[in-house]
């Protein structure tokens, strides 16, 4: 007699052959029986839901999703009228709390391993891609105001800087050398920032990396800095290296965990989390492998008038900042061909980075 291990086994082994074509589906596709079962979800049905499909097959649907009494009634009528269904707006739970906003569309199949085809959109999703689209004009936009501003000061500030060494030459008044060394540090400052604001425009060295021998770079330099915050590791030490500039991918994570500890005053507490996504958008093209990464504190969060605008050049919430961190963060990121965005509450703050991992070139969507 089979366990019911094995069974669930083979089970899982006879649908991921039988439904092979829809796990290269950029939405979320759950296959029911006639007992409302779940025969199959493809990978981006398990991303959507955070789930695997070992846990769930052969269990109900509304198990899964929780009890939504119009997916239950679209999915009735389905089966016994024989016609499609779709719904807009949709509620279903993920977990004890998370509530998912989707489109959904069940159809009936004629098929000895499947009734219905259930097919999620979720509308934050929608949502996203147009905001990335969005980021990615700012983006740019930004680069080239970035650069042109940047080199319209510099050769005024080399003028200025030359300017006041040679007056300092001509000056016996010890006092008076002090301004004109203010003048010289100060223009010394500014060059350095535009130099910065120029380093966003380098071209990329690439090459393999791994994420978490960067993420533990990172994490020295904090410590070094900031003695008084913690750092958890939450690692996914299957992760493939990646494709990337690792100074570039260093600054890029140091800007964003530096400004956590600078937020909490030096005492709290940062994670380092990464996992695999399949089947993944990236600024409209498709990787079927992704890589996650999410580095969370627990300061007083961003403020709320400038949460939507905390990528933007000159836009800092903490007083005395450049506002240049999270630009340049930005900059790297999409250079990278990821994405990158943040959410924010007092008490959590999360920024989601997302990078390619596969070395196929991304699909167009």
């Amino acid at each position: 007699m089979n366990s019911p291990e094995s069974s669930s086994q083979a089970l899982t082994a006879e649908a991921s052959l039988a439904f092979t074509g829809l796990d290269l589906l950029s939405s979320a596709v759950i296959l029911l029986d006639e007992r409302n079962l779940i025969r199959h979800l493809n990978p981006a049905a398990e991303n959507l839901l955070a789930v695997s499909q070992r846990t769930w097959l052969g269990r109900s649907l509304f198990q899964l999703l929780g009890s939504s009494p119009v997916l239950a009634s679209a999915v009735d009528s389905a089966i016994k009228n024989n016609w499609s269904y779709t719904g807009h707006n949709i509620q279903v739970t993920r977990g004890e709390q998370t509530v998912l906003h989707l489109d959904c569309t069940v159809s009936p199949l004629e098929t000895s391993d499947a009734r219905l085809l259930l097919e999620f959109r979720p509308i934050d999703q929608q949502l996203k891609v147009a905001r990335e689209e969005r980021e990615a004009v700012q983006q740019q936009a930004n680069r080239e105001l970035i650069r042109n501003l940047a080199h319209e000061i510099k050769n005024p500030l080399g003028g200025i800087r030359g300017s006041a060494q040679l007056l300092e030459r001509e000056l016996n008044n010890p006092a008076l050398r002090e301004y004109t060394q203010v003048i010289i540090s100060e223009s010394d400052r500014l060059q350095d920032l535009m130099q910065r604001l120029l380093s966003s425009h380098r071209t990329m060295q690439p090459g393999q990396v791994n994420i978490h021998e960067i993420l533990e770079r990172v994490l020295r330099l904090i410590h070094a800095e900031f003695a008084g915050v913690r750092v958890h590791r939450d690692y996914d030490t299957s992760l493939p290296e990646l494709t990337g500039d690792r100074e570039q991918l260093i600054q890029a994570i140091l800007n964003i965990t530096r400004n956590a500890a600078q937020a909490m005053n030096g005492k709290g507490e940062i994670v380092f989390k990464t996992r695999a996504l399949r089947q993944v958008t990236l600024v409209k093209k498709r990787y079927p492998l992704a890589l996650e990464l999410q580095v969370i504190d627990n300061g007083p969060g961003i403020p709320e008038d400038i949460r939507d605008k905390i990528f933007y050049p000159l836009v800092s919430g903490r007083e005395g900042g450049s506002g240049l961190g999270l630009t340049l963060t930005q900059s790297f990121i999409h250079q990278h061909h990821g994405s990158i965005d943040v959410e924010s509450r007092p008490g959590r703050t999360c920024f989601h980075i997302r990078l390619p991992l596969s070395n196929e070139q991304g699909k167009t969507q």
